[in-house]
């Protein structure tokens, strides 16, 4: 099975993972959001608003209920989250999220792929494009959190969701990447 080559292509040159601090979306508003995660006056070290998005999109899918990875997607999602918040600035962030429906172009199943496969190719992802890497791995990362039942954002944890995700790919290689998704544990910040 193809892994979103498309994604890949469109990733490339983006780094790290956000911001450090927990954000809990259920209590964040849309300006909020706005003005102090996506384009704060001084931005922390590291902070990287596409990484953001990225996790923000995987929540999004995750908690919709959908099993599949849009990798065509991100800038539409992007876009459309930005026109929402605009237009309803006190709107709380998870109640925007919950309004954007991605474009379904080329979407991959998360069913259909095995862990295994998935831990081979991010590992040859790693040595060839670490920044993609670790930008696919925070997809991967919003979208647990949501199926894990949080609502908090918390990019300090990717390593620690990475580390337990490439774990369970290897004890569990036939298990489908969305049940791994669904059943990989790692450190959930509480609501």
């Amino acid at each position: 099975m193809k892994f979103c080559g498309a994604l890949f292509l469109s990733l490339c040159g983006f780094a790290g993972a956000g911001h450090a601090a927990a954000v809990n979306l259920a209590t964040l508003t849309c300006v909020r959001y706005q003005n102090e995660i996506m384009a704060p006056p001084v931005a922390p070290a590291g902070a990287d608003p596409i990484n953001t998005m990225m996790w923000l999109f995987g929540y999004a899918v995750g908690r919709s209920g959908a099993h599949v990875m849009y990798g065509d997607a991100l800038a539409g999602f992007g876009f459309a989250l930005d026109a929402e918040c605009k237009n309803n600035p006190s709107e709380k962030l998870i109640d925007a999220l919950a309004t954007i429906k991605p474009d379904n172009k080329n979407p991959m199943d998360l069913t259909g792929l095995e862990c295994e496969t998935f831990a081979s190719r991010h590992l040859d992802l790693l040595q060839s494009d670490r920044e993609s890497a670790d930008t696919i791995m925070m997809w991967l990362y919003g979208f647990a959190v949501a199926k894990s039942g949080s609502q908090l954002f918390d990019s300090s944890g990717l390593k620690n969701f990475e580390t337990a995700l490439m774990a369970d790919c290897k004890k569990y290689p036939g298990r489908s990447l969305f049940d791994e998704l669904a059943a990989v544990k790692f450190a959930i910040p509480k609501n």
